[in-house]
């Protein structure tokens, strides 16, 4: 039997399992930013064994229950884990091309995460003010290199969003900025399952 009669009378062997081709631009995009996401969180495994390790090398230095701030901890989870809600309720919107709708659940979700790094900076800044810096102890130069990847990326995240609502504005929920936006919302609620290690690990393990 040749090709042609084949693809003729069983065309998914000769195109692939159920004649269904090479995979979408859309699946292939989300495929590679997973890659990108895994990368990203070996290097927060990284930091935290770095954190795990030096938790107690304070060298007479201010300890973790006392730079910590539980109150503003709470409020700070508050505001990520409810603006990864409304990135979720944005992303939605924009596959049922709601563009209205996307444009309101986009700035509650930058609301909320310039909320969220508001504060964080503000805990730096008093930590830095008691002389609880990097420089002073092992504990305290992982606890900002942790904590302050983070914030990074909540800050790197806040910029992507500026983008993606500019392009929405600009050229409208097209395929191609459709993508864009799948890949901004994985990278965001990524941002939130690290948040969750760095509040057990850092925060209520350390003010313990």
């Amino acid at each position: 039997m040749t090709a042609t009669t084949l693809e003729k009378v069983r065309p998914e062997l000769v195109r692939g399992r159920g004649g269904g081709g090479p995979a979408s631009t859309r699946t292939v995009v989300a495929y590679g930013f997973w890659i990108f996401i895994l990368s990203d969180i070996t290097m927060f495994s990284a930091l935290f064994a770095a954190y795990a390790v030096l938790s107690d090398r304070t060298a007479g230095g201010p300890t973790a229950s006392e730079v910590i701030n539980l109150r503003h901890v709470f409020i700070e989870t508050m505001c990520l884990l409810a603006s990864s809600y409304t990135c979720g309720l944005g992303a939605l919107s924009a596959e049922r091309r709601q563009p209205d709708r996307y444009l309101v659940y986009s700035v509650l979700t930058f609301v909320l995460g310039a909320a969220f790094l508001l504060i964080e900076i503000a805990d730096f800044a008093d930590m830095a003010r008691m002389g609880a810096g990097p420089s002073r102890s092992a504990f305290l130069s992982a606890f900002w290199a942790l904590v302050g990847m983070h914030g990074a990326h909540v800050t790197s995240g806040l910029l992507w969003l500026v983008y993606m609502v500019a392009q929405v504005l600009a050229k409208g929920l097209l395929p191609h900025v459709l993508r864009r936006q799948l890949c901004f919302s994985l990278f965001w609620h990524a941002l939130d399952i690290i948040w969750v290690g760095v509040l057990t690990v850092v925060y209520l393990m350390g003010a313990r």
